[in-house]
Order: C-alpha cells, then structure tokens, then sequence
C-alpha cells in the first residue's frame, strides 16, 4: 500500500471545549489555521489545501462549532467573538503555541478576522478569501446601507445563482449541497443562527485596527460573487489599506480552481517571509 503523500489532509480529531471536532492536518512548517464557510467543514476544502500544503507550511482546517459534526457554541458565547475563542482553545489542543498563520473563507474569513484581532503578535499574517464583514451593501438604486438591512429574499434569489455556475456544476456543487445538507440536519437551529451572524458581522473597526498593528492582510476576491457585493469588498479594502487580488470566479473560487488558491498562497506566504510580519504598510 502507497503511503499517503505529506502534503495530503489527513483527518485527526480532537476535544475542545469539551466537543469532539475533526479537522485536517498536512505538511510542515508555520502553522496555517483555514477556517472553512457557512454550512461547510473541514473536507470541503481538501483539494485546494492539498495545493497549500505543499508550500512549507502546517495546514489545519478544522470543522468550526455547528459543522461537520462540531457541537454549536453554547448560547452565551454564539457570535464572532465566541468562535474566536473557540480557534483560539483549538489552536492550543493541537500543539500551536507560536507563531501561525491564519486564513479563512466567507463566514471563516470573520472568524478569522476576530481572532487575528485578540491574537496580538502570534498572528504573522491574515488572508481572507470572499470574506464576510465589509458590512456594506448597495441597493438597485445605488444608495450605500448596511449588509444587515439586505433582505433575506434578495439573499435568497443570488445565492443560487453563484453556486450554479458552468465550473462549480460537475464538482464543487454537489459536495456543498452534501456538506450544507448534512449540517441542516444535524442542527438546522445553528445553521441559521450562523447565516445571521454572517450576515450582520460588521468587523470594519477590528480591520482598521489590525492595519494600525502593521499585520499583513492579504484580501482575494472573485469578482462574479453573488452572495457578498463589492460594496463590502471595498469598504474592507479601504480599512486594511490594501488593495485586494481580484479574481475571475465566485464566492467559492478556491473550490473550482485550487490550482489557483495554490499559487495566490505562494504569493501571500512570500510576502510575510520576505518583508516581516510588520513591516507591511
């Protein structure tokens, strides 16, 4: 039997506040915490976090509270700031201590956003992927509001039409609709205790302030997402005074083409590597 290759996921589990969660681990090096979207997990990912692997970095990915099989966060500490803690909790269980790097995609991207906020000088670098927390959304008419007062509905009709896309249809959107399904049932009173929290995340002050501390935020986008708008993509290029790599693809784009995750990743960890985790303007 062939040995499976370093840079592969292998699936662990661990006990984090008491909750039995599963996560995947490949490679060697500086640790890269990927905290996975709403409705997925861990798995979801494996293809483009086998292409990060390969960089000289630790990958862990694990299934956050009320995913992939992951107790939801009690009642007192269901928002942002609890999920923090959670990943901050797990990150000890699993032996990381120092120095990490951390990244995320939509909801994870919030998540990760408040964790790089209380992590102080441990976080070396932060990548958010079609992040959450830009918090601003235009009306049809082109007035500025904010993302919470976006009707459910309106979320609703571009949600599927972000998922149904000549590139996700073979692969990707059967194995979100699988993941998101499977999460419904395990817990459908979390599942969407999650979508507000989503959906109401204003996280622009954390931003501006992690790009007061000199912490490298790397921000990609694909630029044909239907879920969040490019009013929350600006206002949170504007609080991390960077400009975001912008690709041609949907909310999920790392899912279709992790290939390119891959070498956008190569990009974002020689960055850090290159100029120091606080010498980035």
């Amino acid at each position: 039997m062939n040995e499976p290759q370093p840079w592969h996921l292998r699936w662990k589990s661990a006990t984090v506040q008491g909750r039995s969660t599963s996560y995947g681990e490949a490679g060697e090096g500086t640790p890269f915490v990927f905290l996975h979207g709403w409705g997925l997990r861990d798995r979801t990912y494996q293809r483009a976090l086998n292409r990060v692997a390969r960089l000289g970095v630790r990958v862990l990915a694990p299934s956050l509270p009320a995913f992939g099989g992951t107790a939801a966060l009690p009642q007192q500490r269901f928002d942002l700031d609890g999920y923090a803690e959670w990943v901050a909790d797990f990150l000890h269980t699993v032996g990381v201590d120092g120095e990490y790097y951390l990244g995320g995609h939509s909801f994870g991207g919030g998540v990760a956003i408040k964790q790089a906020h209380v992590s102080g000088e441990k976080c070396r670098l932060l990548v958010l992927i079609n992040s959450i927390g830009g918090a601003v959304w235009k009306t049809d008419e082109g007035q500025s509001r904010w993302l919470s007062d976006r009707p459910i509905w309106d979320w609703g009709i571009h949600f599927p039409q972000d998922i149904v896309t000549r590139r996700l249809l073979s692969k990707v959107v059967p194995v979100i609709l699988q993941d998101a399904a499977r999460n419904i049932v395990r817990d459908p009173v979390a599942f969407w205790k999650v979508a507000t929290i989503a959906r109401t995340a204003n996280l622009l002050d954390e931003l501006e302030d992690l790009r007061l501390r000199g912490l490298p935020v790397v921000v990609m986008w694909g630029n044909e997402d239907k879920i969040l708008p490019a009013a929350s993509l600006d206002a949170i290029v504007e609080a991390v005074g960077r400009e975001a790599e912008v690709i041609a693809g949907s909310h999920s784009w790392l899912l279709e083409d992790p290939d390119r995750f891959g070498a956008m990743m190569t990009n974002a960890f020689a960055l850090v590597r290159t100029v120091g985790a606080h010498a980035v303007a």
